[in-house]
């Protein structure tokens, strides 16, 4: 049994010409090219990253080279295994979908890596489809009502916020002092400028014309500005 898990170990896959190393490698970098124009497609603003993008290429070539190294050679495999364990990446994820073109790039490499082209191609197909039909998709802007005015005004600022937006403002703190009072209210971006109120005045209008009023902020949250 020893005898037969140290022959298993030390098999290789056979050894790969100069012609087939360079066609796997030329695969990999052609898909990932796709790869790219996705990324840049499916990203605008400041949170396109063309570093990022780059990498991407190059981590796909990168695993390529990885898998045409190990093969089928156990030994090989287990010490790249326990060789990446010990990397720890700290690189902050701005997108959700990063986490998606690194996987990606990954299985890219491996496919390209082992040889399966034709599964390479067509699951890259589709992903590109997929991220090109949905990648720009945004949530909606969240706006943060922000205000701060003296303590006898809090049950005027309170009906205003709810006459102006009813629910759809959410309370998200209150911070009170014995002579000042701040609200911080969330409100979906859409009904910033359509409130339910009937009227020409505008929120801040409204707001500056209670009286006391310290300050008033509107902050917009978006994708593009998440940490």
């Amino acid at each position: 049994m020893r005898e037969y898990l140290f022959q298993l170990m030390q098999t290789s896959g056979g050894e790969l010409d100069a012609q087939a190393i360079v066609l796997r490698l030329v695969m990999s970098a052609v898909i990932a090219a796709f790869l790219f124009l996705s990324y840049r497609l499916s990203h605008s603003g400041s949170i396109y990253s063309m570093k990022f993008n780059v990498s991407l290429v190059a981590l796909t070539v990168i695993t390529t080279t990885v898998m045409i190294v190990i093969g089928n050679n156990i030994a090989l495999s287990l010490g790249m295994v326990g060789a990446l364990s010990i990397v720890r990446f700290r690189t902050a994820i701005k997108d959700s979908r990063d986490t998606v073109y690194i996987f990606w790039a990954i299985v890219v490499g491996i496919c390209c890596g082992s040889g399966d082209y034709l599964v390479a191609s067509a699951g890259s197909a589709m992903v590109f489809l997929v991220l090109l039909l949905f990648g720009r998709i945004r949530s909606d802007n969240r706006v943060l009502l922000i205000l701060r005015t003296a303590r006898i005004n809090e049950p005027k600022v309170e009906a205003l916020i709810f006459q102006y937006y009813n629910r759809k403002a959410i309370l998200r703190a209150k911070n009170t002092t014995q002579e000042s009072v701040e609200f911080i209210y969330e409100l979906n971006g859409k009904y910033l400028n359509k409130p339910l109120h009937v009227g020409e005045k505008s929120i801040t209008d409204a707001v500056y014309e209670l009286g006391g009023v310290e300050y008033f902020n509107i902050v917009t949250q978006n994708d593009e500005i998440s940490g």
